[in-house]
């Protein structure tokens, strides 16, 4: 039992760090932790969290490969480390200001470049959970490419609001460009993650329906409820607005629920229910 117990354990520590989206956590801690007088302890955080998922992984799953994404993190921030360790004060000044901007425009670098030199950074991570015969079949690299250039877009978008923020409005903590904008692209790219493939499997195996444009929305739409609290908590002169996107949101969430629900026949809810 306790064997069994162990490999379950290492099966899912395997499982959870063989994610594209845990690869991507040094680049979300930066961006959290980055801010005046935090650079350093940004950067050192970022860099301990890559070193970590490079020994973890090695660990946890012995014989799987060392992905693009891994060893980018790793040079990415230890060239920042560097970088900010000979720095000048006003080199230091302008790292704080424009770390997030580098660190998206870093990271639709690494998703637009693997997707030029042929694998997207996704798939390597794909190939450990799927069979070696999937791996060159058409449906399999169109999903990786597709997953991936979501990811880009998002980051470019991210990258985009950040320096408008930054460059325009002169105010790097605008709820808008700094937060909103940034997280939602995020969370966009996070779901097309997760429902794609599950599109790619209804429409290979048949014997479910395949989910719809309502699956993919529906988490988006809910976003918008907790992003009005925000702009009511953080920009009370546009409590208007604030309202008003709790109310879209709330209306809107009802009304994709409804329709996914319409589309969920019994035998889908049957088939996803827990034995």
């Amino acid at each position: 039992m306790a064997a069994t117990d162990s490999a379950r354990s290492g099966r899912s520590l395997s499982g959870f760090l063989g994610s594209p989206l845990i690869g991507m956590s040094p680049w979300i801690a930066f961006s959290i932790l980055v801010g005046p007088g935090r650079f350093e302890w940004a950067v050192g955080a970022a860099l301990v969290i890559s070193l970590a998922l490079v020994i973890g992984g090695r660990v946890a799953a012995r014989g799987s490969s060392v992905k693009i994404l891994e060893v980018s993190d790793l040079v990415f921030f230890a060239i920042m480390a560097v970088v900010g360790a000979v720095a000048s004060p006003g080199t230091h000044r302008w790292l704080e200001t424009y770390a997030g901007e580098i660190s998206n425009l870093a990271l639709v670098a690494i998703a637009f470049g693997s997707m030029a030199l042929r694998v997207p950074f996704t798939i390597q991570y794909a190939r450990e959970q799927v069979p070696p015969a999937y791996w060159t079949t058409p449906t399999f690299l169109r999903t990786n490419y597709l997953i991936t250039a979501a990811w880009g877009v998002a980051f470019l978008v991210a990258a985009i609001a950040g320096g408008y923020g930054d460059l325009v409005l002169h105010n790097p903590n605008n709820i808008w460009t700094g937060w909103i904008i940034q997280i939602l692209a995020i969370v966009a790219a996070l779901r097309f993650t997760v429902w794609y493939p599950e599109v790619v499997r209804a429409r290979a195996r048949g014997d479910r329906p395949v989910p719809s444009a309502a699956d993919l929305l529906l988490p988006l739409a809910g976003m918008l409820v907790p992003v009005g609290i925000a702009v009511l908590v953080f920009d009370g002169d546009m409590w208007w607005l604030g309202v008003g996107l709790i109310v879209i949101g709330g209306w809107l969430t009802r009304r994709l629920k409804h329709r996914v629900d319409s589309e969920t026949p019994a035998t889908r809810r049957d088939f996803d229910a827990p034995a």
